[in-house]
């Protein structure tokens, strides 16, 4: 009888653990990573699972982001996308101060862009426009 209580309790933590890693609808990249990383950073498992789930079609996403500095989902976050001060506190250096993370703006399904709560950092010369 315990076996399967565990079994159950198991079946019903794999539930909740996607429950609560799955992209939201509309949620965009910015958001869904930063969402994220209070999980912690493991390379690129968030970023990757996004793609999966909202933007399939993003094929080049992880060789993009690591063009502009994103090589994991950490570094997505200090290097590709900057808070966009319009939506965030900052102290006198420009540092955001803790606050509650809004909710995303939204992007188009299979989008791979930023809400406006973010700003894109500029591309190295020659790189493409994908924002």
């Amino acid at each position: 009888m315990e076996s399967n209580s565990f079994d159950g309790m198991e079946a019903e933590l794999r539930e909740v653990s996607v429950a609560l890693t799955i992209p939201r609808s509309h949620e965009c990249l910015a958001c869904y990573v930063h969402r994220m990383l209070e999980f912690g950073c493991h390379g690129t498992q968030w970023m990757l699972r996004y793609q999966e789930l909202r933007a399939p079609r993003a094929t080049a996403l992880e060789r993009r982001m690591a063009l502009l500095g994103g090589y994991c989902d950490c570094e997505l976050m200090m290097n590709v996308f900057d808070p966009n001060p319009r939506f965030f506190a900052t102290d006198d250096h420009g540092e955001v101060i803790d606050q509650p993370m809004l909710a995303c703006f939204g992007v188009r399904v299979g989008s791979t862009q930023p809400c406006s709560l973010w700003l894109g950092l500029p591309r190295p010369y020659g790189y493409p426009r994908w924002w």
